[in-house]
This record gives C-alpha cells, structure tokens and sequence, in this order.
C-alpha cells in the first residue's frame, strides 16, 4: 500500500501545497494552491484581529475547510494512505493551524502580555496527530511535522530561507527577503543575524491591484521594453510555470501583436514590479501619475495598471526598501557594505533583480544576486524526505544569534517610510527625499550599481509541480448572521467593497471569509443604517 504525504506552505496570501509519494523519496505528484487566504483580511495583523475579536474556534475552523478541500483537490486515490503532514510559514500562520496562543505575537511588551494573562507557548520543532490538529480529510494518526521559530518572531519560513541560501557560511555581509505581504527579511553581519518584517501590504503578492492575481498559470509575470522601445514584451506564465513572451503591447494604447496563444487572466506581484520600474524608465509613468491618455498602463488582453495601482505598489516597495535600510542603520554598517541578496518567495523568483533594484526592493550596490524560489514550501517538503530535518532546524535555530527589530514604533523605519510614501505616492523628487533623509540623520540613497552576478537557483518559484496543478477558487467559509432590527435595506451589501457579502430574502446576512477584509474594513457595520450590524456576531456553519 502506497504511503503518502502532504507539504504545506502556509503564506499570509494564500496556501500552498505538494502531495508527494513518501515511497519514492518524496516524488512530487501534484501541487494544489489557493487562490486567497482563507481568513478575512488583506494582512497577518487583519488576520489576528479578526481571530482575537470573532474567536479562534470561528477562525481554525475557516482554516481546516481550507486545507480539506486543498488535500482533496490532489485527488488522491486513498486519503488514508496520507501518513505525514509537514508545514512551514511564520509564527503566526503556524499557531494559528496549531491553533495555540497567538496575542504573545499581536503584542509587544512583556508588561502588556502579563496584565493580559498570557504565557508564551513553545515554538520549538515538534510533532502532532492530525486528529488532534483537527485535519478531517485524513487519518486521524497521521503524524503532523511542525518546526521551529528561531525566536517567537522569527518563524520557520525566515529559517527555510537562511538555510536554503546557505547564508550561514557566507563570509560577505548578506541580505535575504522573502517578498510576500508580509515582507520577511534578515541582514547576516558578523555571526549575527538581525531580522524585520515589514507589512508590504498584498500588492506584492498581485492582491489589492485591479487585475492582481496569485503566480499561476495564464498570469503576467514580467514585462520588458522591446526593441523598438515603443511597445512592451508582455510574459505570462505558461502551464509549468515557466514565463514566455505572449504579446507586444503598446502601453499607452492597449493595441497588441500575439505570439502565442495564451489568454491573460491578471498580473502577479512580479509583473507588478515589472510595470513600475519599465514605466519609470519609459516616462509612462510620472509619479504618481500615469502620462497616457486614459492614465492606465496597458498590458496584454485587456489586463492595466491604474494609477491606484501605483500607489498601492508604491506603498509596498516603500516599506521594503525603509525595512531593509533600518536593518542597516540597526547594525551600524552602511549601505555599500551589503555584497550579497537572497531573494526568496515567487516575488523574489520571477521579478528582474535590475528592475527590483529601481523600485527600491534591493539594495542599490551589490556584488551578487541569488533568487531562490518558494523556499519555506521547499523546506516543508524536506521535511517529508528527510527524517532527521526537523531536528537539524532546531539546531540550526538554536545556533543562530538573533536580533529581532519591530520595525512599528521604530524611529528610523518611520522617519524612512514617511519619506517613502512621499516619493511613490506624492511624487517627491529623489533629490529632495535625499536632502530631507539627510536632515533625519540617514545616509542618502548611494547610486546604483548592477550586480555582477546574477543567478536564479531554480526556474520557478516552485521548481516541480507533479503532473497536475490545481487551484482552489472558493477558498474558506461563509459567515452568517440574522440581526435583530434588520429592515433588509441592503446597504451593507451595496457597501462592501469587495463584493463579499450578500442579504437573503430573509435578511440573513451572508459573508465570504476570503473576500472580506475583516475587521480593518467593517463598511457594513458603518454603512447599517440601524446599528445593529455586529461584525463579531457573524458564525460559520456547523
């Protein structure tokens, strides 16, 4: 009888996963993604809000509909011949699926947590029973492998990150960014690794932007100036997720020349980055306007780029490069000392190291460039193949000397990230965001220089897919609620901006946990004319 196992990335935009054949060392049959994260919110600190504020038994119940339904779509013939479960992801995600205590991660301080009773559970590398997980789509026995944080805020997917780089042994002061929503990131000086997370905000992911869509097949990934320097090479991504050049397009008009036949469906975060920095180079785009006659960015098959869009980009990459430079100002080394960036996480796989370099994603003076792939879903999968990886990333994190910069509050990070949104989001010019970053006691942006060496360790972002890929579209559960002095009138359905909830004809109410953007949202409470709209009053079905 054939045994199986599971590989889970548990990301902030969404869950990927690998069924592997435990019998042929780990052979990789099937990928299965979602196309969302389950949970109301469009970041980490939406997700905890809403699980702090509705219930955690209301949030890992969203949680394991979700992995349900991603293990059954593999297909697999026998369900109970699944024998392992691996997971990689941040601590919260992690906790979360654990569905342990996660306020020690919602709030800083040792004084706060212990007015507020709360003990600090244990994040070291450990094993589970599915059952007790609460995993219903396979046996009950099966063993659940779950590793380690190197600190409560440093989680696994910052680990897989190091260790898959192989950073470690690196004598260059090195830099790593796993480009996601939550952008996290390491600076390794002397011995030490210190570390951040910056909230990108989904615009890295292809989410918050009008055509966004996650890395799948169909999505443009890249785009490039052609030769003529008129129309733009628009790259989608073909059934293995390889990027091949589809259509030339005219950005200014939308008109296209096909080269092959593939339908675009939307842009992902790459192809994101790969709009701003080829419309900053072209003129196309002025921040933080777009110079075209119906201020849109034109790509292939109907798929643009608003000036909204912009702005939402140009808030993440803000926070990236004010995340990456208070990690500099933290270590007290400069800008130019930094030889060596690992880029991880589909971002860091497909975007073009130059063009990261002009929206401010790297540093702007580098040796080498190494982008490495999905690497905490690699490490979930390691996990599977090697029985003894869980306990050499214990030891790996139990060696590491850790310095963890909370970047909220921090004066450096604000005083940058002020600057940056000023010059994505108000068009401040660079000469001006340098004169001001001088009066705050931080170094001007250096000059660029290109890397001399740039490799890309694998050809996607996940390297092997199996034989099939799928997607799964309707991702978490539906909230319901019957409020008391309800008159039907509609207007939080007609008010929710992302279209995620619906008023029946017996006024119950009816919301889509993946579509919502929770807690930091809440436009149907605000929009009820009645007030007695409870967004915490909302229930999933038994």
């Amino acid at each position: 009888m054939a045994s199986y196992g599971i590989a889970l990335d548990l990301g902030t935009s969404g869950f990927r996963s690998h069924l592997a054949d435990l019998d042929k060392d780990g052979k990789i049959l099937s990928t299965a993604v979602t196309v969302r994260h389950p949970l109301p919110g469009a970041n980490i600190m939406d997700h905890l809000h809403f699980w702090m504020t509705s219930g955690s038994e209301i949030g890992h119940r969203i949680i394991m509909k979700t992995i349900d339904d991603l293990i059954r779509l593999h297909g697999c013939d026998n369900v109970a011949n699944i024998k392992k479960i691996s997971i990689c992801g941040n601590p919260i995600q992690l906790s979360l699926f654990e569905n342990i205590e996660v306020r020690d991660l919602a709030f800083a301080g040792e004084n706060r947590l212990k007015s507020l009773g709360v003990v600090r559970p244990s994040r070291k590398a450990h094993t589970r029973k599915a059952g007790d997980i609460g995993v219903l789509s396979i046996d009950s026995e099966a063993e659940v492998l779950i590793p380690p944080a190197i600190r409560h805020e440093i989680g696994a997917d910052a680990l897989a990150m190091i260790m898959r780089s192989g950073m470690l042994d690196k004598k260059e002061v090195c830099m790593v960014t796993d480009y996601g929503t939550n952008a996290e990131m390491g600076l390794y000086h002397d011995g030490e690794l210190y570390s951040g997370s910056a909230a990108a905000g989904p615009a890295m992911e292809g989410q918050s932007i009008k055509y966004g869509v996650l890395a799948s097949p169909g999505a443009i990934s890249d785009v490039n100036i052609s030769d003529d320097g008129r129309l733009w090479d628009n790259m989608v991504l073909n059934d293995t997720l390889m990027p091949v050049v589809a259509a030339k397009v005219d950005p200014a008009t939308g008109k296209e020349i096909r080269i092959l036949d593939y339908k675009a469906k939307g842009i992902t975060g790459t192809g994101v980055v790969s709009s701003m920095a080829m419309g900053l180079k072209s003129g196309v785009i002025s921040l933080p306007h777009i110079d075209t006659g119906d201020k849109k960015v034109h790509l292939m098959d109907g798929v643009w780029f608003s000036e909204k869009d912009v702005q939402e980009a140009g808030k993440a990459m803000g926070a990236i490069r004010a995340g990456h430079r208070t990690l500099v100002r933290e270590v007290g080394i400069d800008d130019e000392e930094i030889k060596v960036m690992y880029m991880a996480g589909a971002s860091g796989t497909y975007v073009d190291p130059i063009k990261a370099q002009i929206c401010g994603m790297i540093p702007r003076r580098l040796d080498e460039v190494y982008q490495l792939g999905n690497t905490s879903l690699m490490m979930a999968l390691d996990l599977l193949r090697d029985d003894k990886m869980l306990d050499r990333m214990q030891d790996v994190a139990n060696s590491i000397s850790s310095n963890h910069i909370m970047f909220a509050g921090n004066p450096i990070f604000e005083d940058m990230y002020i600057l940056e949104l000023a010059y994505w989001t108000e068009g401040m010019p660079m000469e001006m965001y340098n004169e001001m970053i001088q009066m705050s006691g931080i170094p001007s942006l250096p000059e660029i220089k290109i890397p001399s060496k740039v490799v890309r360790v694998v050809k996607s972002d996940i390297p092997d897919i199996g034989k099939g890929y799928y997607s799964l579209e309707n991702v978490g559960m539906k909230m319901h609620a019957n409020f008391s002095g309800c008159t039907g009138c509609r207007k939080c359905e007609k008010g929710c901006p992302e279209k995620a909830l619906t008023v029946s004809k017996t006024k119950e109410i009816c919301v889509r946990s993946d579509l919502c953007l929770g807690t930091a949202c809440k436009a149907c409470e605000m929009n009820c004319p009645e007030k007695v709209f409870k967004f915490t009053d909302l229930k999933v079905s038994l």
